[in-house]
């Protein structure tokens, strides 16, 4: 069976990388096997430009297909912050939530819309990278909701669900989530892998 490299130690995207790919033949394996693999600095300007890089510093240092993604949060009020930047917004997911709701205490509820975009980038060893991409759109609520999910989904609020994102199952959030969206269209191109 095939190996395919998972570019993260993120348990929990890796759980969500695991379960929309869970019926290809790969054995999907993460940073986690590799203990010796090098991190690789975010240095891109755009979310596409960091999981390609990923992607393909992994792919030669494990020497098996990789799929790397890098998504975020893109704040209207804030003219797209904190975008790229959002895993090093503030040190921990702790203030980096309560950074972007400071940020946003004085924003009116119909300034508040958001999006998370995902771009998962998929690379052969010496190969040439090839992306897709999808985003969910919702607002930054005023306080966070729920104990699901991680990073911002406790203050990402999806109108249309009447939710955050944190209050999704697993399930649900897989089926709406810009990653699980990315994910979808990401099988595509892996099935003409097999």
């Amino acid at each position: 069976m095939k190996k395919l490299v998972v570019a993260t130690k993120n348990v929990g995207k890796v759980q969500e990388i695991v379960d929309a790919l869970a019926d290809l033949p790969f054995e999907v394996v993460s940073l986690q096997d590799y203990p010796d693999a090098p991190d690789v600095e975010e240095t891109g300007a755009s979310f596409a430009e960091n999981a390609i890089l990923k992607a393909v510093a992994y792919a030669d240092f494990t020497g098996e297909l990789t799929l790397a993604d890098d998504s975020g949060l893109e704040v209207d009020a804030l003219d797209g912050a904190p975008g790229v930047f959002s895993s090093r917004y503030a040190p921990t997911v702790p203030q980096r939530n309560a950074k972007l709701l400071d940020a946003m205490k004085n924003v009116p509820d119909d300034r508040r819309a958001a999006r998370f975009r995902c771009v998962v980038a998929i690379v052969e060893p010496g190969g040439t990278a090839r992306t897709c991409e999808d985003s969910v759109e919702g607002v930054v609520s005023r306080e966070p909701a729920g104990t699901g999910g991680f990073g911002y989904d406790p203050i990402f609020y999806i109108p249309s669900l009447g939710k955050s994102m944190a209050e999704l199952s697993f399930v649900e959030k897989n089926a709406i989530s810009h990653r699980g969206k990315a994910l979808k269209k990401a099988r595509k191109l892996l099935t003409k892998n097999i």
